[in-house]
């Protein structure tokens, strides 16, 4: 800085002294002054030429300030620079991470234009890096499953999606979306091929061998009930025998219908919302039915029922999930026991809740109550001709409305199971009909 003020002084005066011998003051300070210009505009184009030049090239060497500021662009430069590197050092390890994972990792940002993909994506969704860079996913996949699942709400909470590879028909794949960075998605794509196909082998032999059972229990239990209408056709101490044997194969019955329920709730598609649903009338007649099933245990029904809500679903469903959580309450519920069933709507959505205070359930029990032959107590259960498949139906059904279970119970003091359904199934009586929710 004071270099460059010495110089300055040093034309100044030297043009001065100049224009007085000629005479010439005005015009030699203005010739002055134009050098001093054109000078550090030659030294500003040295400057930019540097900066111009994407080589490591040192600084010039300038005078004055132009030279500080040379020297501190270069420390920014260079600062810049191991920065850089370490961020690119980071994405690679980032890229070579992902690259090795068994599973298809695509990076999309705004309207599902693909940003990243590994080399899996290649394999399962037939996706190419960098060949498909800036490409609209829905432009690769042309799939009306995927681009619905994306933009809905069960796509942004973080749910699955089962999907046929577009690359091999034959493979299954797990699609799941992760919100990433600020307005970027990760597509995450996992091969359960075998997975699915077990399920799949599972299924078909639970319902075929239900199917096959069902023929020859029905026979059993036909003759065993036309023994037990004539009395007078056997001893009297092989009665009590028959008698056993229909309860039996009552349950076994029992056991072979919900087997058959649950099989065809797995093989049902996720979520319907079909006919309107008259959940009061539903109630009404589950009400009356619980009523008759209790007999002598002569428990204290309640029912509080909004009259104008409905859902959009399945009545045979629903019907099969709310009868089970009642039922289940009568049979877990002692003598003069108060069982309380509530149908209401609130800012959250529509719920179904059932309330008694009989047994309880331990805390433990609680996060398996819903699998399949899961008993608390296996004994009592069978006696009173539980199958434990109750309450994965209950979870079944209530998947494939939107909905979920809540279970709040305490052991001695009884429990309370609540469906909660989502806003976007909900009807009321008279409200017109929206043809596009109904599509």
């Amino acid at each position: 800085m004071r270099e460059d003020l010495w110089r300055f002084t040093g034309i100044f005066l030297f043009s001065l002294l100049f224009g007085l011998l000629l005479n010439q003051v005005t015009v030699c300070l203005t010739a002055g002054l134009i050098a001093f210009i054109i000078w550090n505009y030659r030294l500003l184009q040295q400057v930019h030429y540097w900066l111009q030049n994407k080589s490591d090239t040192n600084p010039p060497e300038l005078p004055g300030i132009i030279d500080a500021i040379c020297r501190e662009i270069d420390f920014l430069k260079g600062r810049h620079k191991q920065r850089t590197q370490k961020l690119s050092g980071f994405l690679k390890r980032f890229q070579d991470t992902t690259s090795s994972l068994p599973d298809a990792v695509v990076v999309l940002g705004e309207a599902g234009v693909i940003e990243w993909a590994n080399d899996k994506a290649k394999d399962y969704l037939g996706v190419c890096w960098p060949q498909d860079r800036r490409q609209r996913i829905f432009n690769l996949i042309r799939n009306p499953e995927l681009h619905n699942f994306m933009n809905s709400e069960q796509g942004r909470s973080g749910n699955w999606l089962h999907l046929e590879s577009p690359v091999n028909s034959r493979q299954i794949l797990e699609i799941r979306i992760v919100p990433y960075g600020g307005d970027q998605k990760l597509l995450v794509a996992r091969d359960i091929t075998s997975i699915y196909r077990n399920n799949q082998m599972r299924k078909d032999f639970i319902a075929n061998a239900s199917h096959e059972l069902r023929t020859p229990l029905t026979v059993i239990s036909g003759y065993l009930e036309g023994l037990d209408d004539e009395p007078g056709l056997l001893p009297p101490e092989l009665l009590a025998q028959i008698k056993q044997m229909r309860r039996q194969t009552g349950r076994m019955q029992r056991l072979i219908e919900d087997l058959l329920t649950l099989s065809e709730l797995e093989t049902a598609s996720q979520y319907t919302e079909g006919e309107t649903v008259w959940v009061p009338d539903l109630l009404s007649s589950i009400y009356q039915e619980a009523q008759g099933l209790s007999g002598l245990m002569e428990h204290i029904f309640y029912l509080e029922s909004d009259p104008d809500l409905c859902v959009r679903g399945s009545q045979r469903e629903l019907y099969s999930a709310f009868s089970n959580l009642v039922f289940n309450a009568v049979q877990h519920t002692p003598e003069h026991g108060i069982i309380k069933i509530r149908w209401y709507a609130d800012a959250d959505g529509a719920h179904f809740e059932v309330t008694d205070n009989g047994e309880g359930i331990a805390p433990e029990h609680v996060p398996r109550i819903t699998e399949r032959f899961y008993r608390v107590d296996r004994g009592r259960s069978r006696d009173k001709g539980g199958t434990g498949l109750g309450l994965a139906i209950v979870k079944h059904v209530l998947a494939h409305h939107g909905g979920k279970l809540h279970i709040d119970s305490f052991v001695g003091k009884g429990s309370t199971f609540r469906c909660d359904f989502p806003d976007r199934i909900i009807v009321y009586k008279n409200q017109p009909v929206d043809s596009s929710r109904s599509a």
